[in-house]
């Protein structure tokens, strides 16, 4: 049973040509940073931020210059920790239907190489076809799957980017 679906999966990789194994691979890597920010917000994100709430209220006074100033480095360190991988996320969303159409445009040209070399006969043709539709499907559909993840947590990081901010109080 698991046999059969790695040939399976073995088959369709192969009749997508060698573009799908890199949609394969950006698909991979955008879905384990994905992970790796729920992670984050599971486990590390409240200590980070009860650590740096902590920093500012230990502080004597919050008022001053210098004061606005350590506020605006603790949230933009802050905004750094909470954002993380965010941008690699967004741009391999970006990236999969970039190499889907890549997929499409050496698909085509395995079609026009058999039409050239083995004439117009529909079966030496298939295959070139097959390397054209695959991996734009396939790469339509990693980078909508990555989309739904990363505008979770694109909304997740505005959010408690603004509600860290918000623990910062000014007043003394």
């Amino acid at each position: 049973m698991l046999g059969d679906a790695y040939l399976a999966i073995l088959r369709f990789m192969e009749m997508g040509g060698d573009v799908l194994w890199l949609i394969a691979i950006i698909t991979f890597l955008m879905w384990t940073l994905i992970f790796e920010r729920f992670w984050f917000f599971l486990t590390e994100h409240k200590t980070m931020v009860k650590d740096a709430t902590e920093r500012w209220e230990g502080r004597s006074e919050r008022n001053s210059w210098s004061a606005h100033q350590v506020r605006e480095a603790l949230i933009s360190d802050a905004t750094e920790r909470i954002t993380g991988s965010l941008p690699i996320i967004q741009t391999c969303v970006a990236l999969c239907p970039l190499f889907g159409l890549l997929g499409t445009v050496t698909g085509m040209i395995a079609v026009f190489d058999a039409m050239a070399t083995q004439g117009g006969n529909a079966r030496s043709m298939a295959a070139g076809v097959s390397m054209a539709t695959i991996p734009t499907m396939s790469g339509m559909i990693a980078s909508l799957s990555g989309l739904v993840g990363s505008t979770w947590l694109r909304r997740k990081v505005e959010y408690e980017t603004e509600l860290f901010e918000d623990h910062l109080t000014l007043d003394h």
